[in-house]
């Protein structure tokens, strides 16, 4: 179990836990980070896809949009929304706290709020909880180690989740069929698939998800090559492999999406040798179910048992 030791002054300390939440898969997991005073950081963040809570008991953390900079937040405690371009997280030390990672399907069950609100947004959570946060964080500070704390965000999350309003059917399974087909599947035939129009879609994703599918699909598309480049393939090989038309196209999207080229952003992570507080969980720590369909989305009959409502 990872343990929490006070860092040395100018020390520094992340560490990653899978959450044990069931069913697995909306909750990702929580990386615990400490940074002593004197130590910076600045990380390259891609976009990916999902949403993150950091709970921070020291701070404050940088987030800039990378295409946008006068777009930027400072806060000790922060909600990053799905994002569809890069951000930049920096700060000097010391920092310390949790980020919890997980779906934006998770995000919408516990906020009970439209995704879109969050969407490529970074909100100081103080401005949102007050007095309640404050709260929360301190209890959160005072465990002794991260497995208590990462316990303690386990118990939490599961009552929300479980009051939380319920899913679209629909939803959840082209996401998750966008997910496992690494963006590649049309979106006009979600739609169809569904039983909806290609607007009752795009609605419902920026209701629960916060980007619309193209969007989206865009994001998870770039994330196959990264993780294709990350097993040792040339970008040009990662490109292919991820379905872009040729290397043009994939240059032109990645410029698109994160703000450089394939070589910089080879560069930019270089130089970074260690992990950030809002970095994505480690490839073999997102669990398979995460990926599982169940075939095509059938809407049932009106009559028939556990009927799946188109505005669900």
């Amino acid at each position: 179990m990872p343990k929490s030791r006070p860092p040395a002054t100018n020390t520094r300390e992340v560490v990653w836990k899978s959450s044990e939440l069931e069913p697995p898969g909306h909750i990702l997991g929580y990386r615990g980070f400490h940074a002593g005073a004197g130590r910076a950081g600045r990380h390259l963040v891609t976009p990916d896809g999902m949403v993150r809570l950091m709970f921070g008991f020291s701070g404050p953390l940088r987030v800039t949009n990378v295409l946008d900079p006068a777009r930027s937040v400072a806060a000790a405690s922060m909600a990053i929304g799905v994002h569809a371009t890069a951000t930049l997280s920096e700060y000097t030390g010391p920092v310390h706290g949790v980020t919890v990672v997980l779906t934006p399907l998770a995000a919408y069950r516990l906020a009970t709020v439209p995704m879109a609100s969050f969407a490529c947004r970074t909100v100081d959570l103080a401005e949102l909880l007050g007095a309640r946060l404050r709260t929360f964080v301190r209890r959160l500070a005072e465990c002794p180690d991260w497995h208590s704390r990462f316990a303690m965000l386990d118990r939490l999350l599961a009552v929300r989740l479980f009051s939380g309003p319920a899913l679209s059917p629909q939803i959840d399974w082209a996401w998750r069929t966008l997910l496992r087909t690494a963006g590649r599947y049309p979106v006009r035939q979600l739609a169809d698939e569904a039983g909806w129009s290609h607007r009752q879609l795009e609605r419902r994703f920026l209701q629960q998800v916060g980007l619309p599918p193209k969007s989206l699909a865009q994001v998870i598309r770039l994330q196959a090559a990264l993780r294709h480049h990350r097993l040792g393939l040339t970008w040009a090989d990662a490109a292919g492999a991820a379905g872009y038309h040729d290397q043009a196209h994939f240059t032109r999207s990645f410029k698109a999406l994160i703000g450089c080229t394939p070589g910089r952003f080879s560069a930019i992570t270089a130089e970074a040798k260690e992990h950030g507080p809002l970095d994505a969980p480690p490839d073999d720590a997102v669990p398979a179910s995460l990926y599982a369909t169940t075939g095509p989305f059938q809407t049932r009959r009106a009559g028939d048992t556990c009927a799946a409502s188109p505005g669900g």
